[in-house]
């Protein structure tokens, strides 16, 4: 049976390293350690193995020993060599360098088609695939996943390379590497170790490892016997270690002994010159040393797994032998691969003719191919798979591949100060500038902040002159932010990580000026000579520069994706451990299901239902948001604006919200009053604004009435007064403003400015119902509209802009929207052939509302739909949004209540809540008694659960051409789409439940 390590610190042993200091995490170090445990598949009977060593030659043993590096980017000339190794020499293995997923795919399968015995396939992928193949995601290397401190997060990366290379056909993966980097000048390691501390280092690379073998890849750890202190390259020249063996013994061969123990199933050699574990006179590579390979590792660390050399073409050895004695030589010090062999035929002749002089005996060769065949048994390359290239690089990048990119990466970024300063201000007001030092015009960080504010972008040279610098100091001083971003990252040490003197000179100069935020996307060695930057009010650590790195960069300056990590290693001014964790809950962002736990595959429904609405002409076009634990995971548009379908929905479509209005503007504003102490829902409308004592409104109460439980009238077709044989009153109404005349209703329409006391008159005078019963009526957001313009001194829209809107940066959000908005992005609604003769585009649909001139409290207030989700996230997290309050929990939950469900009346104060007994409603049939929301007339809908941190909105102009069309309501579309984002997540739980139970995870 195989061995998995399901013993991995998931369910057993969890490190809490992001809530305990680093101290802590580092000393904790290993709960358990097993001595002198085999490698996976020395534990296991391999019965192919064995029959197969009975029927091979000795030369096709000496083959099996060989593993040559193949290439899918080279031409045919290149195919034919490997072919012929394979055929005439019977090479045991390839590893896969620089190509493409499919023709590296096809190569694969080309060879093992011609191999005698199957071919065990590595690659060197440490950061995954994209390391070697175009076409792949991305990932970050090994030193921000010891940002992360998270061992959970680095199993879960190991086990999704696992999956990637399986796809590929792949059984050996040349990682994880576990050097302890305690060098900065390191050339060669660097950014590809965990860190500088033995303990880290050795459990993110057990947890690296697990992720690898526990899902079937063959983990291989580099570089025995520790390559972590050197300031020279091996790949260059023989890096000399000259520590004593009791230093090595402390820090640098601590990480193997843990994964040794752990079961380790390969572990590569590298070439170094070691003179406290080979005292020989001429400095010998550790790769051909056999006190190094034999005496330590398999005699005294008793290692019994496959050992790899290094690439035998490395200066670091290439310069200590010549092709076929470097292989002979290899194996004499008891290594089984040899890897990337300069010349394999000599090698093998030079090989055999040691066997038949006895210098190697068969007894070591059955050995070393033994080990190499178990290696295969346990990966199933013995079975000689086919690599289907059908769909092969939307398997590679799916979902979930997508997903773990997205923790990798934000598990390791790391803020290392922050003096109030992140997130960056959200308001649409705020003055940001960002300055990119680059050379290479990349702007890929201010493109992605422009998803959430609206920066100024600066691009100069890495080393600007001083005449720019001064143009730049004084260009800036007008700004309230500005964000620095250095993407010219580099890997040398010599050439400053690309860090510029100059750069860091001009960042110091104008931090001690204004408001500053550094973005750093490379190694944070630099920091050793970027000293000062302790003026700036921010230094976030990016490790590398990449655009997505860049995108979730923007994100954590926002507030709206955490920044969890913290130094691995000593950096100028910060030690190791420093670091300021972001929980990133501020602002919505977008990304995938799988990031929050749901899978894509389960939301496909959505798009079959909206397409149906509009191929049924429900609606010409919708959008539809949803946000999951404050993640935008789906934001999609549909069809156009119109039937016509000349301009198609997108992001950017603004839909008038209809009765929305109610919660996002007429409803904030009473919260914000309440919170201010300005008013009281126990008290009654006569105490707030003037109304004739006679009136039936006069002690209408406030709670009663914003619950539909006032007993006042659904509405009032207040333009049916202004209109005379089919014709628009005369005296009331003008084509163009003149004076008295200046409240817009629609394109060339303007009504008497004091109508709308005619109107406030007709809603006061109306009759309410004796019997306290649920009516719906919109007549009691004009008491509203008055109340608040009346308490705050400032026009309804106004107030709730000045308040909520711009604060939050909800720049598509308010009412008179083509003040703000091109036509062309906002969906008209009706052709009103009743009232204003002419198709509404860019005015609000509802006509009282447009007899207010655009401003109601129960109607008027458009919006694209990832602002409006944003305002509900706001009221689902308490009233808190970027770090800022709104308003309080104790206010929302009041508003948020129903206060008269017993009397059959499911509404909140303001918010539409779902039935309490069940049945049709305005939500999912599965939305929790917590959830709350408001749809619209004109085909809208937005709905927040805070049971499922779970918020959904659908947009739509389903009054288009005509209001009389109710097919969205008769199809229950709305409704429907909210049901399956139910489905998805209990889907999801069902899941997990099977995990914990133990149903996932066999290789």
């Amino acid at each position: 049976m195989l061995m998995k390590l399901t013993h991995f610190p998931f369910l057993s042993l969890v490190f809490c390293t992001l809530s305990l200091g680093f101290s802590s995490a580092f000393q904790d170090g290993w709960s358990e350690t097993v001595a002198n445990t085999k490698p996976v598949f020395r534990q296991n009977p391999t019965p192919w193995a064995d029959s197969l060593m009975q029927v091979l030659t000795m030369r096709e043993k000496i083959g099996q020993l060989f593993m040559v590096a193949a290439y899918s980017n080279k031409d045919s000339k290149h195919v034919d060599e490997i072919e012929r190794l394979i055929l005439e020499h019977d090479i045991g293995g390839l590893i896969f360098m620089q190509g493409g997923p499919v023709r590296q795919a096809q190569l694969t399968n080309r060879y093992q088609a011609l191999a005698k015995v199957p071919l065990l396939i590595s690659m060197d992928a440490e950061w995954g695939l994209g390391m070697r193949l175009d076409s792949v995601q991305f990932y970050p290397r090994q030193l921000t996943l010891g940002a992360s401190f998270d061992d959970d997060l680095v199993y879960a990366f190991g086990k999704e390379q696992a999956r990637q290379l399986k796809r590929m056909g792949v059984h050996v993966s040349f990682s994880p590497v576990v050097d302890v980097n305690s060098n900065p000048l390191n050339p060669v390691i660097g950014n590809r170790a965990f860190g500088e501390n033995r303990e880290h280092v050795a459990r993110m690379g057990y947890a690296y490892m697990a992720g690898l073998q526990d899902h079937g890849i063959l983990a291989n750890v580099k570089h025995f016997p520790g390559h972590g202190d050197t300031d020279s390259d091996s790949h260059k020249t023989l890096p000399s270690i000259l520590h004593s063996r009791q230093r090595l013994d402390s820090i640098e061969l601590y990480p193997f002994r843990e994964l040794f123990s752990k079961g380790a199933g390969s572990v590569m050699v590298a070439h170094l010159n070691i003179p406290a574990l080979d005292t020989t006179s001429v400095p010998t590579p550790s790769t051909l040393s056999a006190p190094i390979v034999t005496g330590l590792l398999r005699n005294e660390l008793g290692y019994d797994g496959l050992v790899f050399t290094d690439a035998l073409n490395m200066a670091g050895v290439a310069n200590s032998a010549q092709p076929g004695e470097a292989e002979y030589r290899a194996l004499l010090a008891g290594n089984d691969v040899l890897l990337f062999a300069g010349d394999v035929p000599r090698a093998i002749e030079y090989i055999e003719t040691a066997v038949e002089r006895g210098e190697l005996t068969e007894a070591q060769i059955d050995e070393h191919c033994y080990r190499i065949l178990q290696a295969k048994e346990w990966t199933k390359a013995h079975l000689r798979k086919r690599v289907a290239s059908e769909n092969l690089i939307e398997e590679l990048n799916n979902p979930e591949a997508i997903a773990i990119q997205r923790k990798t990466i934000e598990g390791g970024l790391t803020v290392l100060q922050n003096r109030g300063a992140l997130p960056l201000k959200a308001s649409v007001d705020a003055r940001i500038a960002v300055v990119t030092f680059t050379d290479k015009a990349d702007t890929t960080l201010v493109e992605a902040l422009r998803a959430f504010v609206r920066p100024a972008s600066f691009v100069i040279p890495k080393n600007p002159d001083f005449s720019l610098a001064q143009k730049l100091e004084s260009d800036l001083s007008t700004y309230d932010w500005v964000v620095f971003s250095l993407p010219d990252a580099s890997n040398s040490p010599s050439k400053n990580w690309g860090v510029t003197n100059q750069s860091v000179r001009l960042i110091n100069a104008i931090s001690a000026k204004t408001q500053t935020a550094v973005c750093l996307f490379t190694n944070p060695y630099a920091l050793n000579k970027a000293r000062g930057l302790d003026h700036c009010n921010a230094i976030l650590i990016g490790w590398q520069n990449h655009s997505r790195v860049q995108e979730i960069c923007a994100e954590v300056l926002v507030g709206a994706a955490p920044a969890l990590g913290k130094l691995p290693v000593t950096c100028g001014d910060f030690t190791a451990g420093s670091g300021i964790q972001l929980s990133g809950q501020g602002r919505l962002r977008e990304t995938t299901p799988e990031y929050v736990g749901l899978s894509s595959r389960d939301l496909e429904r959505i798009d079959s239902i909206a397409r149906t609405g509009i191929v049924e002409k429900a609606y010409p076009g919708c959008r539809v948001v949803v946000v999951k634990d404050g993640n935008i995971i789906v934001n999609r548009s549909y069809g156009h604006q119109t039937y016509e379908a000349k301009r198609p929905v997108d992001r950017a479509t603004v839909y008038d919200l209809a009765s929305i209005t109610k919660i996002v503007s007429s409803t904030a504003a009473l919260m914000h009053l309440q919170d201010e102490g300005l008013i009281d829902l126990n008290y009654n409308l006569c105490d707030y604004i003037d109304v004739p004592d006679t009136a039936s409104c006069y002690n209408m109460n406030l709670r009663m009435m914003l619950s539909h439980y006032a007993g006042l009238p659904a509405w009032i077709p207040f333009y049916n007064n202004t209109i005379r044989n089919g014709e628009l009153r005369p005296d009331l109404y003008r084509n163009k403003p003149t004076a008295g005349y200046t409240t817009r209703v629609a394109n060339d329409l303007y009504i008497l400015d004091s109508y709308a006391d005619s109107i406030h008159q007709r809603v006061v005078n109306v009759s309410l119902n004796p019997e306290n019963e649920y009516r719906y009526s919109d007549l009691g957001y004009y008491y509203v509209q008055r109340l608040v313009e009346k308490l705050t001194g400032k026009p309804l829209d106004v107030y709730v802009d000045s308040v909520f809107y711009r604060p939050m940066g909800l720049r598509s959000m308010g009412y008179h929207p083509l003040k703000r908005i091109d036509l062309f992005d906002i969906a008209p609604t009706e052709y009103d052939l009743l009232y204003r003769k002419q198709l509404i585009h860019g005015h609000v649909h509802d006509s009282g509302a447009a007899m207010m001139g655009g401003v109601g409290g129960h109607a008027g207030v458009f919006s694209n739909a990832e602002d409006l989700a944003m305002m509900m996230y706001m009221f689902m997290k308490e009233g808190r949004f970027n770090g800022k309050s709104y308003l309080t929990p104790e206010v929302i939950d009041e508003f948020n209540t129903c206060h008269y469900c017993s009397e059959g009346n499911r509404r909140g104060v303001g918010f539409d809540k779902p039935p309490v007994n069940g049945g049709a409603g305005p939500c999912a049939r599965s939305a929790s008694l917590k959830s709350f929301g408001h749809s619209g007339f004109t085909g809208t809908v937005a709905w927040a659960d805070p049971a499922e941190d779970l918020v959904y909105v659908f947009l739509s102009n389903r009054v288009y051409p005509n209001a009389e069309n109710n097919k969205l309501l008769k199809m229950n579309i709305r409704t429907s789409i909210h049901q399956v984002v139910y489905d998805a997540i209990k889907a999801a739980k069902l899941r997990n439940r099977k995990q914990l139970l133990g149903n996932v995870g066999a290789p």
